[in-house]
């Protein structure tokens, strides 16, 4: 009769999810794993079938339930506008200057890092980018009805460029988290919109 299981894998995604989200899938070893885990190897691979790219799967999707909707706030709610949308660039901003915040977001350093040689890996970022462009076409369509911006505004093709400017936004944080330079970059993608 197998062994009961001694960890609960949710947690052992959550932890598995910060390791990554800090170093990224290629720094992140089986050791690293086992230390943040507290999980024999021999569990992990029992709990989690194909190892380390498994692991780093469900912790892509853990975090898609719950870092995600905590990022975006009222943005993803269907009254959204161009006060949330704002809200989430500044608050995109604020991340960007903590030290916590420069690690960026886990899907964005994915999809650097990983989604050209990772077609799983490639989906999930394909849906959180996806996810981000409705909510944003949402905010869009609410504003150009309330008269916030201007009618002529395309939401589908305005929301693909704030997305890209987002996307941009977190990357350029990493590497010069500099709050004139992040708050330019947000004035001038919402400019567009006035």
């Amino acid at each position: 009769m197998p062994r009961p299981r001694e960890f609960e894998p949710d947690a052992v995604l959550d932890q598995a999810m910060l390791r990554f989200w800090l170093r990224g899938y290629r720094a992140t070893s089986i050791e690293d794993l086992v230390k943040a885990t507290g999980v024999k190897p021999g569990s992990l691979y029992s709990a989690f079938p194909g190892g380390k790219r498994a692991l780093f799967l469900k912790s892509l999707e853990r975090y898609s339930k719950l870092v995600v909707p905590q990022k975006l706030g009222e943005l993803e709610a269907p009254g959204a506008s161009l006060a949330e949308l704002r809200g989430y660039f500044d608050g995109l901003v604020r991340d960007l200057l903590s030290p916590e915040g420069r690690q960026g977001c886990l899907l964005v350093n994915t999809a650097i890092e990983n989604a050209a040689e990772d077609d799983e890996a490639a989906a999930v970022v394909r849906g959180h980018l996806a996810r981000l462009e409705r909510c944003m076409v949402t905010a869009l369509r609410n504003a150009r009805s309330g008269g916030e911006v201007r009618a002529s505004v395309d939401p589908v093709g305005s929301a693909r460029l704030l997305v890209a400017t987002c996307q941009g936004l977190m990357v350029i944080g990493k590497a010069n988290p500099d709050e004139t330079v992040l708050r330019a970059i947000a004035d001038n993608a919402f400019a567009a919109l006035a």
